[in-house]
């Protein structure tokens, strides 16, 4: 049996009367690629922060990368979880410098930190997987939003993490940019085999092709989790956004539309 990466056992989240996640309990084994659907509002990205540590659950226990949440120095663990927001901002910098930054998990190099020939070659080799190597000098507000998203992604690989979390990393990029950055996932998951990465995306056709999971939460619930095979049907996406669906494969992708009433 393989190692999990990722144990929620009971979770629940609450503000006030409101419930974040209701009863969550998911295991996600080392290596395995996840994608996670749903509403918006579901509870997508309360999940995706307790994977990173940045929010307690009010009940239930969390296992992430062998560590109890809640036992373990959080400090720590984040240094092996790369997380990948595309809602965060940077100041003037060129990509390279932004990458670079992921080291000391800052917003831009810091003063009187100087990076080792070790890590400056790790930067150079995130931004070269991420096809960023032509653009590494290009500053933030020149880039395109593909650009940015690859670069979050370099930044959040630069510290070798064991668990990659992205919240919808193709927001707000077009055709060419979300191929490019679909092509960077399935990559980067080929090229780091230990690698356990989550994603979350609004969008069936966003959905990578080296996708081996999905986890379908509907109502702070889990609706479905399980293989790729085994979750995706029209049945459960139907379930998942109440509507009929039907669903087609191409070249390893899946495109869904209204089914037939």
């Amino acid at each position: 049996m393989s190692k999990l990466a990722l144990t929620m056992s009971n979770v629940t989240v609450r503000r006030g009367e409101k419930l974040l996640l209701d009863d969550i309990s998911l295991d996600i084994p080392t290596g395995s690629h996840w994608a996670v659907l749903g509403p918006n509002g579901a509870g997508k990205t309360t999940m995706l922060k307790i994977a990173a540590t940045l929010l307690y659950p009010s009940e239930g226990t969390v296992d992430i990368l062998g560590h109890r949440f809640g036992r373990v120095d959080t400090r720590e663990l984040r240094k092996t979880i790369g997380l990948v927001d595309p809602k965060q901002k940077f100041s003037n910098m060129p990509a390279h410098e932004i990458v670079l930054s992921g080291l000391t998990a800052s917003n831009g190099v810091l003063p009187r930190w100087t990076a080792t020939d070790e890590q400056l070659a790790k930067c150079t080799e995130m931004i070269e997987l991420v096809g960023m190597a032509s653009r590494a000098d290009r500053f933030w507000v020149d880039m395109s939003q593909g650009e940015k998203a690859r670069t979050l992604i370099a930044r959040a690989l630069v510290i070798s993490p064991a668990l990659l979390l992205l919240d919808e990393p193709t927001t707000g990029l077009d055709l060419p940019g979300r191929e490019t950055l679909l092509g960077v996932i399935d990559t980067l998951r080929a090229s780091m085999p230990e690698l356990t990465t989550v994603m979350i995306t609004h969008h069936v056709e966003e959905i990578a092709a080296s996708t081996t999971n999905i986890l379908m939460i509907k109502d702070a619930r889990v609706l479905a989790a399980g293989t790729v095979e085994e979750v995706m049907t029209p049945d459960n996406l139907g379930a998942l956004y109440d509507m009929s669906v039907a669903l087609e494969t191409v070249r390893g992708r899946w495109f869904a539309f209204e089914g037939l009433h």
